[in-house]
C-alpha cells in the first residue's frame, strides 16, 4: 500500500478506471469492498498503479497516469458487434476495432446492441465516462431508425408523452420524420436515458418493428459523416471541450495517439477502400 505523496486517493483512482464517480467510490470503499494487497482499504488510503486494487474480490484495472491526459475516440460501430471486452460465443466485440493502448484503457460511454450501429464514444477518463452515462446529466441520445407498421399521429403523441415498459414509464423526447415510402419509414427519435434496448421496446409497444436503428448523436457530439462503420477517430480538442463542459468537469491536458497508430490505421482504410472500376 502506497502513502507517499506519488500515490493517489483510492477514490480518485477507482473513478478514473470508470467505477462510479468519487463520492460513490467513497462510500464502496467505507463498506470495506476495496482491498489494496490483500488488505481491506479504509477512506483516507492511497495507492500507486503499482498496487494490487481489488472491488468485490475482482483485480481493478487502472490506467498507468493519474488522468491529467485524457483522450476520447469516436467509433462508428457496425451491427454484428457486442459491447463487452470479450465474449464466450467467440463474436466481435467493439474493442477489437479500436488502437491499443501502452497503458491505461479505453472505457465505452454506454452500449449499442448487436444489431444496432452507429455512435460510440470511448475514453480513457474514468470520471469522465461515468458522469456522461449518469441520468443526472440529462444528455440527448438521437437515433435514426426504420420502421414497419403503420404510424400515425396519435401513436407520436402516445410515444411523447409516455409509455409504460417493463422498467418504467419511458418517452420519446422528440420524433421527426425521416421520409420513406409504404410500410417503411425512417424516423429520427431522441431519448434522455440509456436503458436497455429502449428505442426498439418503445415501438414495439405499439406494435412497430424496428428494421434498422443507428445511434447518430451524443449530447452535442454527431458522427462524423466521413467515418465509415468500423472505423474511429480521435475526438478534436474543441469538441472534447464541450463533452467536458456538458457534464460540468473542468477539461484536463488533452493526450494522443503516436503517429504510428494513426499511420496504422490509414494503411488499412486505403487496404479496405475499394478499387475504383476504370472508365470505359
Amino acid at each position: 500500500m502506497t502513502d507517499t505523496p506519488s500515490g493517489e486517493k483510492l477514490q480518485k483512482l477507482l473513478a478514473q478506471a470508470g467505477h462510479g464517480s468519487r463520492r460513490e467510490m467513497e462510500r464502496v470503499i467505507a463498506a470495506g469492498r476495496v482491498s489494496i494487497n490483500g488488505k481491506s482499504a479504509k477512506l483516507g488510503d492511497r495507492a500507486s498503479t503499482d498496487d494490487l486494487i481489488k472491488l468485490d474480490g475482482r483485480p481493478v484495472k487502472l490506467a498507468a497516469s493519474t488522468g491529467t491526459e485524457s483522450m476520447v475516440l469516436i467509433y462508428n460501430k457496425p451491427e454484428g458487434e457486442i459491447c463487452s471486452r470479450s465474449d464466450p460465443e467467440g463474436r466481435r466485440t467493439v474493442f477489437d476495432s479500436l488502437p491499443k493502448l501502452k497503458a491505461g484503457r479505453w472505457i465505452s460511454v454506454g452500449r449499442l446492441d448487436y444489431n444496432t450501429s452507429g455512435l460510440l464514444l470511448f475514453t480513457t477518463d474514468g470520471t469522465l465516462a461515468h458522469k456522461l452515462m449518469h441520468p443526472s446529466s440529462v444528455i440527448e441520445r438521437e437515433y435514426l431508425c426504420r420502421v414497419l407498421g403503420h404510424v400515425d399521429e396519435a401513436m407520436l403523441q402516445r410515444l411523447t408523452e409516455g409509455v409504460l415498459l417493463d422498467d418504467g414509464v419511458a418517452r420519446f423526447a422528440d420524433v421527426v420524420d425521416g421520409g420513406g415510402e409504404g410500410a417503411n419509414r425512417w424516423y429520427y427519435v431522441v431519448i434522455m436515458e440509456g436503458r436497455n434496448r429502449e428505442v426498439r421496446r418503445l415501438w414495439e409497444s405499439q406494435e412497430v418493428q424496428v428494421s434498422r436503428l443507428k445511434r447518430v448523436r451524443y449530447g452535442k457530439i454527431f458522427l462524423p459523416s466521413k467515418l465509415k462503420q468500423g472505423q474511429w477517430d480521435e475526438m478534436p480538442a474543441k469538441e472534447m471541450a464541450e463533452l467536458y463542459k456538458m457534464v460540468e468537469l473542468d477539461t484536463p491536458k488533452t493526450g494522443h495517439l503516436p503517429p504510428s497508430v494513426r499511420e496504422k490505421r490509414a494503411r488499412q482504410d486505403r487496404k479496405n477502400k475499394p478499387a475504383r472500376r476504370p472508365r470505359r
